[in-house]
């Protein structure tokens, strides 16, 4: 069952409200923290464990906070591409793209992944993730830009679960045999489970090779049972998952990007297809397509720091005297073995190698300026 959008209903967000696995959460010993508006585990047995084991075995996570859409209709393709600036009518099915959801100044709202999950036969219909803190605001966007005959149905019946490591696979294929041999990078597909459709993307936000399974709430504790009964799988918490997002250099929407920030800034001109350079016809085109010819004045960038002491989001980055940016994401990197961080920082500032200096807790913190990822990607891509 999915759930229509009303307006009526866009005026009920409360919070924070309880996760279909929190009891399971609290049952594994977890620390349970307010975030996005739910209570979220921030970690087990520890962050630095979890983050090491997610790098070398498989971690679940819970990720259900995050909001689960279908646009379909005829038309869809179109319809999202006005709001877009992805090149969704060339999305084939069971394809999936990362994009990001733009105001009129070209402002990132959110960022997102979206999958055709087109059937054959049936009317277009493409399934979003959205951020769970900008989810609300996210359907009321679309619902108030997407045309009257497009539907938006949210999926709020469904859990979220993100099983992410170099062991993912191999885990994924003890409980659901055949499922991820069949699948790439950016790939998805549905599975019949224990008698449900549950829904499966090859695609995380770790840097690690995973999956993303959308299943039916009331089978999400004994899907996320199926899975930590192996020895290669532990439930793994928000604070390891930070880690590992940022030695991905994968930003943080909320953290590293807001509505303020456009896509070339932010470094995810990736996200703009060659046909949407080309044919503009997306929210901001004009303002973006001119930083993407001239460059941008800001850009984000990796950052190495020396010593121990980590850098926190807010802390002023200076060249000399003249502070030329700030930090938008910071911590220590068990998988570098240092910390790092993310931050904007003025253009000429931002050449890979720049010595900079940040200022936290009063002292002055050398750092340099990296190429990101911090930790290589390890998606899993088939050789053509």
């Amino acid at each position: 069952m999915t759930e229509s959008i009303s307006e009526d209903q866009l005026d009920e967000v409360a919070g924070p409200e309880t996760l279909p696995l929190d009891a399971w959460h609290r049952a594994n010993g977890a620390r349970m923290v307010p975030f996005a508006g739910y209570l979220m585990p921030i970690q087990y047995e520890g962050i630095i464990a979890e983050h090491e084991w997610a790098r070398t075995n498989a971690g679940l996570f819970d990720v259900s906070h995050m909001g689960q859409l279908i646009v379909s209709g005829a038309g869809a393709a179109e319809a999202l591409e006005a709001l877009l600036p992805g090149d969704i009518s060339a999305l084939k099915p069971g394809r999936i793209r990362y994009s990001l959801l733009l105001n009129e100044d070209g402002g990132i709202l959110d960022d997102l992944m979206v999958t055709n999950v087109t059937v054959e036969g049936g009317e277009p219909a493409y399934y979003l993730v959205v951020n769970g803190a900008t989810k609300w605001d996210d359907i009321g966007h679309l619902r108030e830009f997407l045309p009257d005959e497009i539907a938006l149905n949210h999926l709020d019946d469904r859990a979220l679960l993100a099983l992410q490591g170099p062991r993912a696979a191999e885990a994924l294929e003890q409980v659901m045999p055949g499922v991820a041999d069949a699948l790439s990078f950016m790939q998805g597909s549905s599975a019949s489970w224990n008698g449900v459709d549950i829904g499966i993307s090859r695609s995380g936000y770790t840097g690690e090779d995973g999956f993303e399974l959308s299943v039916p709430a009331e089978k999400a504790e004994e899907l996320a049972e199926a899975l930590c009964a192996l020895d290669i799988v532990r439930p793994i918490g928000l604070g390891a998952r930070d880690s590992l997002r940022l030695e991905a250099g994968l930003p943080l929407y909320g953290h590293d990007l807001d509505e303020k920030t456009d896509p070339v800034t932010a470094d995810l001109a990736f996200a703009l297809s060659k046909k949407r350079r080309e044919t503009g016809g997306f929210p901001g085109a004009e303002k973006i397509l001119a930083l993407l010819a001239h460059g941008p004045s800001a850009k984000r960038v990796g950052l190495l720091i020396t010593g121990r002491m980590a850098v926190r989001e807010g802390a002023p980055i200076y060249a000399g005297n003249a502070q030329v940016g700030t930090v938008t994401s910071g911590g220590f990197a068990p998988s570098v073995g240092q910390p790092v961080a993310m931050g904007y920082v003025e253009a000429g500032h931002a050449l890979s190698g720049t010595k900079l200096t940040i200022e936290m807790r009063g002292k002055q913190i050398e750092a340099t300026v990296t190429d990101m990822p911090f930790v290589p990607h390890r998606y899993f891509r088939k050789k053509s």
